[in-house]
């Protein structure tokens, strides 16, 4: 059960981060697409990366699977990524839609790194 809803999550994460990171780059080349939903979702999705990681630990401690270990790195990864970033929003505050773009990107690739794992 757990087994079946960490791979559900991790496909959220995977198609949430990418696809909320495509808008906020979309958003640089086209203003219109600049909206308080982006930054919603994005806030929904990264956040989402905790839920990712507390159900893969909560999976790893029910004994039901056991990980590789750069399946876990990259989960921790996926975390310290998303907290990186909140950390440089008020630095990069001209260049937001830039750093989360791009922060959604990589989370999005780790996410998938971590799938080819399991």
């Amino acid at each position: 059960m757990l087994g079946k809803l960490h791979l559900l999550a991790c496909w959220v994460l995977v198609i949430g981060n990418g696809a909320t990171g495509a808008w906020s780059l979309a958003a640089i080349r086209f203003p219109k697409l600049k909206s308080k939903l982006l930054w919603r979702l994005t806030a929904v999705v990264q956040i989402w990366v905790f839920v990712q990681v507390t159900l893969a630990a909560s999976y790893l401690n029910a004994g039901e699977g056991n990980a590789e270990s750069f399946h876990v790195f990259y989960g921790v990864l996926s975390a310290v990524t998303v907290a990186v970033l909140y950390s440089y929003r008020s630095q990069m505050s001209r260049h937001l839609h830039a750093l989360y773009g791009w922060g959604g990107l990589f989370i999005m690739g780790l996410g998938i790194r971590a799938l080819l794992l399991l």
